[in-house]
């Protein structure tokens, strides 16, 4: 609900006064054609807005990749297991996203620098190590995103 406008489409209800409601009623007139009772302009920026948080999910998910990875690279001696289960589980839901959105593969090398630059200031939060210790660009690439392996156990590197 970026653009709040309190406009009422033929006697139904406002956008800004109950967004619930709103969905509901333009989702009806949808499905029974009732196209002159739409309310254009917020049911375009609401569909324009889904394809947004399908991008911002693709961007948090490799945020979280990237936080265990430098983490990982950055404490050997505190690797865990839930860093390692962590990259693997957030690799498959970003790949989920992708093969739900095949437009997005486009906007992929995007996506990660933007997950970088957050990813990288939590990594110093977290580790307590300083800011200029992570690399300003992210120092992975697209190979290594998708399939180093990792495990918290250092004898056993081939998950």
């Amino acid at each position: 609900m970026t653009a709040v406008k309190a406009r009422r489409s033929s006697a139904g209800t406002a956008y800004a006064d109950d967004f619930y409601t709103w969905t509901q009623e333009q989702g009806a007139r949808l499905r029974s054609g009732d196209l002159s009772g739409l309310d254009r302009a917020n049911l375009a920026e609401e569909i324009e807005s889904l394809g947004r948080s399908q991008y911002d999910s693709l961007v948090s998910l490799w945020r979280v990749v990237l936080l265990h990875m430098l983490k990982f690279d950055y404490q050997p001696e505190r690797r865990s297991r839930s860093w390692t289960v962590s990259i693997r589980t957030h690799r498959n839901r970003a790949a989920d996203v992708l093969d739900d959105n095949p437009g997005l593969k486009s906007r992929l090398v995007q996506a990660v620098e933007r997950a970088y630059r957050d990813a990288r200031e939590e990594a110093a939060a977290e580790t307590g190590l300083p800011l200029r210790m992570f690399p300003k660009d992210c120092p992975y690439t697209r190979e290594e995103l998708l399939t180093r392996p990792f495990s918290a156990d250092p004898d056993d590197l081939s998950d």
